[in-house]
């Protein structure tokens, strides 16, 4: 089977992270932790069959107890999550991947039947996120009216995060990536819809960005800036999200963290037709990016060689396809995800997808 060479496949460094490949692994909610946010074995193989990734973002974990939403999502909080985490990033060092932890506050995102007993659902202003989430005890639920943060506590949630980025560095990460998409809490610090706020947290477009930009900066400050990314998704209305001006948003976002030095942004494509959202992300921030969303092996070259980012993300090929990056090079065709399994307990569906070998190649035609 014939191999191709092309940017893909050439490493690049994004600022303390150096990258054999330039393929990532994207984050991706799998709901396979214990009901106490520990990852176990599962999460150990699973990540360990898709190590030869340049670099994989573990999937979004939560930096305090009432950043929780999701069941059996997990944590980097406590010595035991911290311990557990130090197994799954011991079972990358084989495969070579640089490793980044997402972290994950959902803020009004939630449910009390997902949280540990007393853990609160918080957000920057009373305002409840329309729509329902899971809970293993109760089936499907609304999303909860959460109590606003007091100007005094959202020093101490930025703390939070701090504290997570050291945490992640004793687990054997190499790095964080604060999620500010999908309608999580630092997305709803940035869009008026669900900030209401009329102190130094809210109001005005550079009052509203200031959450993200110190959550950032403190980050940067425990474990340097060049070890600390951002997800943005500009126009992204999941979890009732509305944003009138992503370009003037995201544009004064990303220039105000621009002179941080952070490792990388890692942008998903807007879905919004008429906004691109890799370019908005070039024009305002002068670092590496990371680009998201609907990649196949083609066009994530082309992306590279038309110099819209430094590196590529995939998510849904990298479920169903452990071995991603053997099959691009070989340009082999993909296995298809199962989508009834992304959110179930236990190895189907997760850790089972065999690998080339264990199918047979397939070559794709020219």
């Amino acid at each position: 089977m014939r191999a191709v060479e092309n940017k893909l496949f050439e490493s690049v460094q994004l600022g303390e992270l150096r990258l054999a490949n330039r393929i990532v692994m994207a984050p991706m909610t799998r709901s396979r932790a214990d009901a106490n946010g520990v990852p176990g074995e599962l999460h150990a193989a699973y990540y360990g069959q898709r190590s030869d990734a340049g670099l994989i973002v573990a999937e979004g974990t939560y930096p305090s107890e009432a950043g929780k939403g999701y069941c059996r999502t997990p944590g980097i909080v406590t010595p035991g999550q911290i311990e557990a985490w130090r197994r799954v990033t011991a079972a990358l060092q084989p495969g070579g991947a640089s490793r980044v932890l997402q972290l994950m506050h959902v803020g009004r995102v939630a449910s009390r039947h997902n949280k540990a007993e007393g853990a609160e659902t918080v957000a920057p202003s009373e305002i409840a996120a329309q729509g329902s989430l899971y809970s293993d005890s109760h089936g499907i639920v609304p999303m909860e009216l959460p109590r606003a943060l007091q100007a005094a506590e959202i020093v101490e949630v930025i703390e939070e995060y701090r504290n997570a980025a050291l945490n992640a560095r004793v687990a054997g990460f190499d790095g964080v990536e604060l999620h500010c998409s999908s309608g999580y809490l630092p997305m709803q610090f940035l869009l008026e819809c669900s900030n209401r706020r009329l102190d130094n947290y809210g109001g005005s477009l550079q009052r509203r960005i200031r959450f993200t930009v110190e959550c950032l900066e403190a980050m940067a400050e425990a474990i340097g800036a060049g070890r600390v990314g951002l997800r943005i998704c500009p126009g992204n209305p999941y979890n009732d999200m509305n944003d009138s001006y992503p370009l003037a948003t995201y544009g004064a976002l990303l220039a105000a963290v621009d002179p941080l030095g952070l490792a990388y942004v890692h942008v998903s494509r807007s879905p919004m037709a008429e906004l691109d959202a890799f370019a908005l992300a070039r024009r305002h921030f002068g670092g590496a990016l990371i680009l998201n969303d609907g990649f196949d092996g083609r066009s994530a070259a082309k992306a590279l060689d038309d110099g819209l980012g430094e590196a590529v993300s995939f998510a849904r090929h990298f479920i169903a396809n452990p071995d991603l990056v053997t099959r691009l090079r070989q340009q082999a065709e993909l296995s298809e995800f199962d989508r009834t399994t992304l959110y179930t307990p236990g190895a189907r569906g997760y850790s089972d997808y065999p690998a080339l070998a264990a199918i047979g190649l397939q070559e794709v035609p020219s």
